[in-house]
C-alpha cells in the first residue's frame, strides 16, 4: 500500500513561514485549525477508501487468478508481464491524453468511473456466467500445440476476462491511489498544510489493509456455503459503495471547500509536475549516472528477491487451500498482518529508525529480511528431507510449514519495503541536483520498477519453461542460489550508494531549494 511523495519548499519560504500555534503534543499528534477540517477530513477519508478498494481487489485478484479451474500460480508471472505491463502503459497513454484535452474534475470521474463500471460488469454479469466468454475451442487448440507444461500461458488466454480483471485490479493501485489521489491532493493542498497532513494521509493509508484484510476474512468464512460468486459480488458492490463514496467527496470539496479558499501563489502550491520520459530515455539516463543507477539496482532488487520468492510461496498456497473463499480468507489475513505493522510503524515510529541507526544499517535491514526470508523458504521448498524433519518440531504439516514460512516471508518483505527500503530510498534523492531530482525519479519509476517485478516474471517463465514441468514448485532448487546473488549484490549495491550519499551529503545543498520527502 506504499505510496511516494515529493515536494519542494524554497529556502526563502522556509525562513518565512511560521509554524501552527499549538502545544507541544497538540503540535505532534494534530497540528490542525478548526477551519482546516472541511478539506482534511475528506482527504482522509477519500485517502482511506481508495486503499479499502485496492486492498479488496488485491485479495480477489490473487485467488481469482490462481484458484479458477485450469489455472495456478504460474498464470502471476504471465499475467504481470504481457498483461498488466502493457495495460500500465495503456493507461498511462490514455491518462495522459485526456489530461490535455478534459477539465481535472471530468479527468477524476471519467477515470473513476470506468473502473467502476468494469467492476460492476465483471462481478455482476461476467464472473458468474463466464461460459460464453471462454474460448474453449481455441485455447485446446493452443494447448495440443505448446503441450500441457505450457497451460499457465494457455489459462491466461483461456481465462481471458479474470485476467483483464487482474490487471485493472493492479492499475488501481498505480492510477488511482499514485496519480489520481495524490495528483488531487498535491493540488489543493499548500507546503504548510503538507507538512502536517501528508503523515495523516499515509496512516490512513496504511489502516485500510488492517481493516480490511480482518473484514474480507470474516465476510469470505461467512459466505463459504455460497458459491464463490456470491462473495465475489458481495466485495464489488462493497466497493461500488465505497468509490461512489470517493466520488461524492471529491465533488464536495470542488463545491464546498475549494470555492471557500482563496487562491493559491505559485510558492505555495505543492508542485505536481514531472518530467515525462520514454522507457529508453529512461533507461539512457541511469545507465550515465552512477548515483542514479546505485538507486535503481536497489529497487530492482527489492523486486526481484520479493517476486522470485512470491511465485513458490502461491503454488504451495493453493495446494494447502485449493478452495477459493479458504485461499482467500488466507490471503486477506497476511494483509491484515501488514497493514497492522505498518501503522504502527508509520503513526508510532516514523523517521526514528533512520535517525536512531543511520542510513546504511536502516538500508541493509530490507535486503537481509527479504532476502533472508525469501532464501530459508525456498531451502526447505527445495528440500522435501528437511521440511519433513522440522514440520514436526514447528507442530504443522509439510505443507502447512511452508505456507507458514511463505506468508512469514511476504508480510516482513512488505513491512521492511515500508519501514526501511522506502524512507531509505527516497532519502537519497536529497542531495542531488533539481534537474538530477525530476529526471532521476522520473526514470526510476519507469525502468527501476519494472524491471524489478517483470524481470522476476520474466526469470520464473523461463526456468519454468527450461525445466519442462510447467510447475512453480519444480524451479525452487535453482531460485536458492538466484535469490542469494540477488540478495547479495542488493546489499554490496546498498554499501556502494552509501558511500556515493555520504559524499553528496558532505558538499553545500544548493541555497534555493531543500526536499522534504514523505512515503505511504
Amino acid at each position: 500500500m506504499l505510496q511516494s511523495c515529493e515536494f519542494r519548499t524554497s529556502g526563502s519560504m522556509q525562513h518565512t513561514e511560521q509554524p501552527p500555534a499549538f502545544g507541544k503534543w497538540r503540535n505532534r499528534l494534530w497540528p490542525f485549525h478548526r477551519h482546516e477540517m472541511k478539506k482534511l477530513f475528506p482527504l482522509i477519508l477519500m485517502k482511506f477508501l481508495v486503499s479499502v478498494i485496492y486492498c479488496v481487489l488485491f485479495c480477489l485478484k490473487d485467488t481469482i487468478a490462481i484458484t479458477t479451474k485450469g489455472s495456478g500460480a504460474e498464470a502471476i508471472p504471465v499475467l504481470k508481464s504481457v498483461v498488466v505491463f502493457p495495460a500500465a502503459l495503456i493507461a498511462a497513454f490514455c491518462y495522459s491524453r485526456l489530461s490535455a484535452i478534459v477539465k481535472k474534475t471530468t479527468l477524476f470521474y471519467t477515470t473513476t468511473l470506468s473502473f467502476l463500471l468494469f467492476l460492476f460488469v465483471y462481478a455482476f454479469f461476467i464472473y458468474p456466467n463466464p461460459e460464453p466468454f471462454i474460448p474453449h475451442e481455441s485455447a485446446n487448440w493452443l494447448t495440443s500445440v505448446l503441450g500441457e507444461n505450457q497451460s499457465h500461458w494457455v489459462s491466461v488466454y483461456r481465462n481471458w476476462m479474470h485476467s483483464l480483471f487482474f490487471a485493472v485490479a493492479e492499475l488501481w493501485g498505480s492510477v488511482m491511489i499514485l496519480v489520481v489521489f495524490w495528483g488531487f491532493a498535491n493540488e489543493i493542498t499548500t507546503i504548510s498544510e503538507a507538512k502536517r497532513s501528508y503523515n495523516i494521509y499515509i496512516a490512513a493509508g496504511n489502516l485500510a489493509p488492517l481493516i480490511t484484510g480482518k473484514a474480507v476474512n470474516w465476510l469470505t468464512k461467512k459466505l463459504s456455503i455460497f458459491e464463490f460468486s456470491f462473495t465475489v459480488q458481495c466485495l464489488i458492490t462493497f466497493v461500488l459503495v465505497a468509490g461512489f463514496t470517493i466520488i461524492g467527496l471529491y465533488g464536495y470539496v470542488q463545491r464546498k471547500v475549494l470555492v471557500n479558499l482563496p487562491v493559491k501563489s505559485k510558492e505555495e502550491v505543492v508542485p505536481t509536475k514531472k518530467e515525462k520520459i520514454s522507457f529508453f530515455q529512461g533507461l539512457k539516463h541511469l545507465v550515465t549516472s552512477p548515483y542514479l543507477l546505485g538507486i535503481t539496482v536497489l529497487v530492482i532488487g527489492y523486486g526481484l528477491c520479493f517476486t522470485l520468492v512470491e511465485i513458490s510461496w502461491k503454488a504451495n498456497l493453493k495446494l494447502a487451500f485449493p478452495n477459493q473463499a479458504d485461499f482467500q480468507a488466507f490471503t486477506a489475513e497476511c494483509q491484515s498482518y501488514v497493514g497492522g505493522f505498518a501503522f504502527f510503524i508509520s503513526a508510532f515510529l516514523g523517521s526514528s529508525i533512520l535517525r536512531r541507526f543511520g542510513w546504511l544499517v536502516t538500508a541493509q535491514m530490507a535486503p537481509l529480511i527479504v532476502g533472508g526470508t525469501g532464501l530459508i523458504f525456498l531451502l526447505l521448498c527445495s528440500n522435501p528431507a528437511m521440511t519433513n524433519l522440522v514440520a514436526p518440531l514447528a507442530g504443522v504439516s509439510p505443507l502447512f510449514l511452508l505456507v507458514y514460512l511463505g506468508a512469514f516471508h511476504n508480510v516482513s518483505s512488505k513491512i521492511a519495503k515500508y519501514s526501511f527500503f522506502d524512507p531509505t530510498k527516497e532519502m537519497a534523492y536529497i542531495p542531488l541536483t533539481e534537474n538530477e531530482k525530476v529526471k532521476g525519479k522520473a526514470s526510476i519509476d519507469i525502468v527501476g520498477s519494472r524491471l524489478g517485478k517483470t524481470g522476476a516474471s520474466f526469470v520464473n517463465l523461463f526456468l519454468i519453461g527450461i525445466v519442462g514441468t510447467g510447475s512453480a514448485l519444480s524451479i525452487t532448487h535453482i531460485l536458492v542460489p538466484l535469490t542469494l546473488i540477488v540478495t547479495v549484490a542488493w546489499m554490496v549495491a546498498v554499501s556502494s550508494l552509501n558511500k556515493k550519499f555520504a559524499l553528496k551529503i558532505s558538499q553545500p545543498e544548493p541555497a534555493d531549494e531543500q526536499v522534504i520527502s514523505t512515503t505511504s
